[in-house]
């Protein structure tokens, strides 16, 4: 199978860190990891800019997804799992990061102000996150039958915490049927939707794309012919009730279901939920977990309230997560840094 070159972005070599460089070049280095940070249909809706003693953080509100995310809660959450992985880099190379997050307001496109902090020795605890990066996938496929550590998710829960967000657990038989119950409602609300559909199809790519971004056939567990005529036959038909019986077999095979929320539902919890959510899928997959997302009752505002009453807890879900263990999966594609990095 053909893939994009772009797949090796993902293994940016550390001992080309310009550490004798300025500021701006160290940053600069740094931005190759951030952008290996996962996003909504994978837009990477993310721009930087460095200055003399510092990187700028911007939404690229161009890459939003208009149909699925107009509000662009995902796009920034996106852009919080970017910056999540940024200070992660900083870390292991030996830096405390000194983040001001929105220094121009809530609503501005300029979502984060990093410098480079004190020389620090990273924790052992750093160094495994940090190589857990190039490994990190939207795994789609079936998962084992395995149960997933006690332990390792209360460690998961504890990490959303630390960053502002909480993670909650889609327990028992009942709460998961109630759950699967609202991706399907979501599949048939979505892909009733020619816009949807339009919009869905625009990011998906054939397994030789040549794009830096969007969601290759073998991302979707699709065949090379599939991957080709997929998008034109997702524009013109409705696909939602075969797409619901493959989300159901995905959950049923699924140890772990849970929610990702924040107290609050404005652009700094939204930033927080991309910072708790990419310390959550580097933590699992440095213990061999994946993960990938059924964020169809987060998606529509009348079943995200559902979802909410369903949960039981105070505050706003912002995405639907699966883990478990599986197959090894191939990365998708990235931008170059001369796309994202100015």
């Amino acid at each position: 199978m053909k893939k994009d070159p772009s797949v090796s972005l993902w293994y940016p070599d550390e001992a080309c860190f310009p550490r004798a460089g300025d500021v701006a070049e160290r940053l600069g280095f740094l931005v190759r990891y951030a952008v290996l940070a996962p996003s909504s249909h994978n837009t990477q809706p993310w721009r930087f800019e460095t200055r003399e003693d510092a990187l700028e953080l911007y939404a690229d509100r161009s890459r939003g997804l208009r149909v699925v995310d107009p509000e662009q809660r995902e796009l920034v959450i996106s852009c919080g799992a970017a910056l999540y992985y940024l200070r992660l880099a900083l870390k292991h190379f030996g830096y405390r990061p000194i983040v001001q997050v929105f220094p121009a307001g809530e609503r501005s496109d300029f979502l984060a102000l990093v410098r480079i902090g004190p020389e620090a020795a990273p924790t052992p605890w750093e160094k495994e996150m940090f190589r857990a990066i190039p490994t990190r996938r939207t795994n789609r496929k079936p998962f084992k039958a395995l149960d997933v550590p006690i332990a390792l998710i209360e460690d998961l829960s504890d990490l959303a915490s630390a960053e502002g967000a909480w993670l909650n657990l889609v327990r028992g038989e009942f709460g998961r049927d109630a759950v699967m119950n609202l991706v399907t409602a979501g599949n048939r609300v979505q892909y009733a939707n020619p816009a949807f559909r339009r919009e869905l199809a625009s990011w998906m790519r054939p397994h030789d794309t040549k794009a830096g971004d969007g969601i290759p056939g073998y991302g979707l567990g699709m065949g090379d012919l599939t991957a080709r005529v997929g998008p034109l036959v997702l524009r013109h038909f409705n696909l939602g009730r075969g797409q619901a019986s493959k989300d159901r077999r995905l959950v049923d095979g699924s140890p772990i279901l849970a929610v990702l929320g924040t107290r609050d539902d404005e652009p700094p919890d939204w930033l927080a939920a991309g910072q708790g959510l990419a310390a959550i899928l580097l933590l699992a997959r440095a213990n061999g977990v994946w993960a990938s997302f059924l964020n169809q009752p987060v998606e529509v505002p009348q079943l995200r309230r559902k979802l909410t009453d369903l949960l039981g807890t105070d505050g706003f879900p912002q995405l639907l997560l699966r883990m478990g263990y599986g197959e090894e999966v191939h990365p998708t594609p990235r931008r170059s840094l001369e796309e994202v990095l100015t």
